[in-house]
């Protein structure tokens, strides 16, 4: 029977991610997806590389900052290896917050984007990025299969096998692998199968995008919606927090509700055709921050419970997590996002 290095629970952008770093450092690596490959919350998520204080948790703005870094050759080597533009986009966020200060744009509001809303609120100009994350995900599968990452999907892992209190391999709902590590990138699914039981949960996000080309440059984040413009003329509106278990379904007055508040924004938005409505699902952690590194089984990691964060960490995490596996030194302190917070 054929083994594996590595094998990697979860293929959403975190697993594609890690996977091609891993046979970077020559590791043999199999992914096993309970789906497909980039089908849940990295399919569903809006794409903004949110790198602002007042929206980040302090612990974790470090890694975001230095993962932001990484975006523009993380992308350029994806779609380099696969052929897929990810859409990357650098023209800035303006974010509408109760919390900003004087320093507030409102004279150059209207001239950064004419089909504002005559609002009188506060926003600021941020430098921040967005990318097109279904677009980034098919990419990062091309070009892991370009690096020789093994991939199975459609099974999902029942158990993590242990001998001798360490890893050996995984069961899945079909067959067994062999690998002397493992490492749980199941998002919101990353505690579903023993011998831990990680504390992620689904945190559903209802969205919507509309058909309005050239309409709008710069992301908008306000509290009650944000909108994020794709090249190809699309406008992604979102989004919910919703604890709603395993539920992917939408409601449609919630849909209506986000429409309403994305054109109080942009009035022009109203004769915009809805594409599309979808709802994806989160890996939420108790304290809000992801669980990165070993865990109290011998060869068995974790990187999961990226909450809202794991298109803009998936560079970082990648790079620190194969670090730690390869017994390299770590360029990031992951420490504050042990699963030994958690007894695991």
């Amino acid at each position: 029977m054929k083994t594996w290095d590595v094998i990697i629970v979860g293929g959403g952008i975190i697993g594609l991610s890690l996977s091609i770093e891993l046979r970077k450092r020559g590791a043999q690596v199999l992914m096993v997806e309970r789906g497909e490959p980039g089908q849940e919350a990295s399919h569903a998520a809006a794409g903004m590389l949110v790198d602002c204080g007042q929206e980040t948790p302090a612990t974790l703005q470090p890694l975001a900052t230095a993962s932001a870094r990484m975006y523009p050759e993380f992308v350029h080597e994806l779609q380099d290896e696969s052929g897929v533009k990810a859409d990357l986009r650098d023209q800035g966020t303006l974010l509408f917050s109760d919390d900003v200060g004087s320093e507030g744009l409102t004279a150059s509001l209207s001239e950064l984007e004419p089909a504002l809303a005559d609002q009188d609120r506060r926003g600021i100009y941020l430098k921040e990025r967005s990318v097109d994350p279904r677009a980034l995900v098919t990419a990062a599968l091309k070009a892991a299969k370009h690096h020789g990452v093994d991939v199975s999907s459609g099974s999902a892992v029942t158990k993590v096998v242990t001998l001798e209190g360490r890893a050996s391999g995984v069961v899945t709902e079909k067959t067994s692998y062999s690998a002397p590590v493992i490492v749980n990138c199941g998002g919101a699914w990353a505690g579903q199968f023993p011998p831990l039981r990680f504390p992620t949960r689904p945190v559903k996000g209802q969205m919507l995008a509309v058909a309005a080309p050239r309409m709008l440059q710069h992301v908008i984040r306000a509290p009650e919606v944000y909108l994020v413009p794709r090249s190809d003329g699309r406008i992604l509106i979102g989004s919910t927090l919703e604890e709603a278990g395993y539920d992917k379904r939408t409601d449609a007055s919630t849909i209506q509700r986000l429409h309403k508040a994305a054109i109080a924004l942009i009035p022009a938005l109203e004769g915009a055709r809805i594409l599309q409505d979808w709802a994806g699902l989160r890996p939420g952690t108790p304290d809000g921050l992801p669980i990165l590194g070993a865990t109290s089984v011998g060869g068995y990691f974790v990187a999961a419970g990226h909450f809202r964060d794991g298109i803009l960490l998936a560079p970082a995490t990648a790079l620190v997590m194969a670090q730690l596996i390869t017994g390299s030194r770590l360029e990031h302190d992951i420490a504050a996002f042990t699963p030994a917070r958690f007894g695991l």
